[in-house]
């Protein structure tokens, strides 16, 4: 799950020099592994989505584990759903009417999954940016979940998120999943998939149901093709 500074420049498209002034200035978070910075794929995914940096493809493709099994995005925002007009003043007001809505096994505690979704946006705000949200738990196994969902809701008032340009949040997708490799996997998608103006267009409009999915499912066709050469 770490990437080397090399690996990360090439996933950002930048020198090596530019990934380590930017770990030196606390911009992007990095650890020491024998004396190298060492970076979190997820941490490296959420905070180029913030920076609204262009991502390389190859991080949805790793040689060592192909991702025969892994959900598609569609797939999970079927199993997730859409809702409209969800309701709540704060942060924590709109997550507890969110989960409330989640089709999830009668032994999930969903006021577990608050807290943990709550710990995880004490950290950081999970606001991307453009009215858009996706919170979720940086240790997916803790949810004891056996299927992925990324529910998308759209706020009944917008609310503030501390999002890095400040604009209120009126768009969440909330994301849940089982493993790690699953939840880095989604979360991958839905940040590719966010930066094409087509399903920011249908986001932005509140499409139906219908046209986002098949929006999200015509990108996706697209990334396998470009991923496939």
């Amino acid at each position: 799950m770490l990437l080397t500074v090399s690996q990360a420049a090439k996933l950002l498209h930048v020198p090596e020099r530019t990934v380590l002034r930017w770990i030196k200035k606390d911009q992007i978070s990095a650890c020491k592994v024998n004396e190298e910075y060492r970076l979190n794929r997820v941490d490296l995914l959420e905070w180029a989505t913030a920076q609204r940096l262009s991502l390389s493809p190859e991080i949805f493709t790793e040689p060592e584990e192909p991702d025969i099994n892994m959900p598609s995005l569609s797939q999970v925002l079927k199993a997730g759903g859409t809702h409209q007009d969800i309701a709540g003043k704060t942060k924590d007001e709109v997550l507890k009417n969110i989960i409330s809505l989640l089709k999830l096994p009668p032994q999930v505690d969903k006021d577990y999954i608050l807290q943990v979704l709550m710990a995880r946006e004490a950290l950081g705000t999970t606001a991307i940016g453009d009215g858009i949200a996706i919170p979720h738990v940086r240790n997916p196994i803790l949810l004891h979940v056996d299927t992925a969902m990324i529910t998308l809701c759209f706020l009944a008032n917008p609310i503030d998120f501390k999002a890095i340009d400040n604009k209120p949040v009126d768009t969440i997708f909330l994301l849940i999943s089982p493993t790690v490799k699953v939840h880095l996997h989604l979360l991958s998608k839905l940040a590719y998939a966010l930066r094409d103006p087509r399903f920011k267009s249908v986001l932005q409009r509140q499409g139906p149901q219908s046209e986002i999915f098949a929006t999200v499912k015509l990108i996706e066709g697209e990334l396998a093709v470009g991923t496939a050469r």
